[in-house]
């Protein structure tokens, strides 16, 4: 093991940027690291980290909007503001040894002034297409660690001549990791010998997937040994409930929820998933090795979400369908021949595990601790 080292993490904005800077804390921490997360006191991190029970420290930054050219002048003095006040915790407290960004604007004062003052920094890009912060801050770190590879020709352009860039993987927290397929049978009531299918959205769910999942109720429930355990986000999940008009005894076997509080247990349930192609979607599916069919977001960023997805369809791990085929035959004709196929499935979930994503966590950390090395 390495030297106990002090390591900052900036992580925020959303749970797809905080939950894989969770899971390489968690990973550091069982290695005997000392961590410390900065983030904006009224975002999701401020919750999420003391909840998982690592020290949180506010700092106050704003983005740049594009469409909105004086929100710079703003942005650069809020940033370097949060730049100050961390020079004044480190002069207290001590500096950390080695500081990590997970891509929200909130990484830039913490790389800017780690960089500046000797300090190695380390970049973790969770999505196919980098976004503005991680671009911005690659020139001043040690390494860039994508989830994906297709991201590393981003980033060739961007970095300096001593940068690595690794794939590591996308960490996923323990509390995935480690979910089994009988604790999450239990937990949602699912036979032990029955086929279940876990459909979801993401924390906002997605309409369109669940408009074409409500218009095969009967084709799925003809199916005896078929359950359905429905995430239908909390915008649609009045809508969806009305829609399906589930018996008492359909909805033993379709269990409808706005949100699934624990995605592990639920996907360790799971003999197959249909969801979005979120990067900690696709993170989360693979590191459970679950066949899914995945139809990515057709409004997402240059869309990052096929290319997401594509990395487990490639890899045999998946079947793609686009949006627009929610409504064409080879949408139902895809579910059905996946559900209805165990040695399909079976073969879709070696081809998952020889991703290795389950072991995405400490192959970021093994990168952290190479960069604190070479201070």
């Amino acid at each position: 093991m390495a030297d106990r080292l002090r390591v900052a993490i900036a992580a925020g904005g959303t749970a797809g940027h905080i939950n894989p800077a969770l899971a390489l804390a968690e990973e550091l921490s069982a290695r005997g690291h000392e961590v410390r997360f900065y983030g904006q006191p009224t975002r999701l991190e401020a919750t999420l980290v003391p909840q998982a029970g690592f020290p949180f420290s506010p700092i106050d930054v704003t983005g740049f909007d594009r469409s909105r050219p004086w929100t710079l002048v703003s942005a650069l003095w809020r940033m370097r503001r949060a730049q100050s006040v961390l020079g004044q915790d480190f002069s207290r407290d001590g500096a950390p040894d080695v500081a990590v960004g997970f891509g929200a604007y909130v990484e830039l004062p913490l790389i800017n002034w780690c960089h500046d003052h000797g300090i190695p920094c380390v970049i973790h890009e969770q999505n196919s297409v980098p976004g503005l912060a991680n671009k911005s801050s690659a020139r001043k770190v040690k390494c860039v660690c994508v989830s994906l590879p297709v991201a590393i020709d981003a980033f060739k352009d961007r970095v300096s001549a001593d940068t690595q860039i690794v794939v590591t993987g996308n960490p996923v927290r323990r509390s995935v990791i480690e979910a089994s397929r009988a604790r999450g049978r239990e937990a949602l009531g699912i036979p032990d010998g029955a086929t279940m299918l876990l459909v979801f959205g993401g924390s906002l769910g997605a309409r369109h997937v669940n408009q074409g999942v409500e218009r095969l109720r009967d084709e799925l429930l003809s199916q005896d040994d078929l359950y359905v355990v429905h995430s239908t986000g909390k915008r649609d999940y009045d809508d969806v409930v009305r829609d399906l008009a589930l018996t008492d005894e359909q909805a033993k076997r379709w269990r409808v929820l706005p949100y699934i509080d624990n995605m592990g247990e639920a996907l360790a349930a799971a003999d197959l998933v249909l969801s979005r192609a979120g990067a900690s979607s696709i993170a989360e599916i693979a590191a459970l090795a679950v066949p899914s069919i995945l139809i990515p977001y057709p409004q997402a960023t240059a869309d990052h979400q096929t290319t997401n997805a594509r990395y487990l369809v490639d890899a045999g791990a998946a079947r793609l369908v686009t949006d627009d085929q929610i409504d064409q035959p080879v949408f139902e004709e895809t579910l059905r021949g996946l559900l209805s196929d165990a040695a399909e499935r079976a073969h879709m979930r070696e081809c998952a595990r020889g991703l290795a994503q389950d072991k995405a966590a400490s192959a970021l950390a093994d990168q952290v601790e190479s960069a604190a090395a070479l201070r």
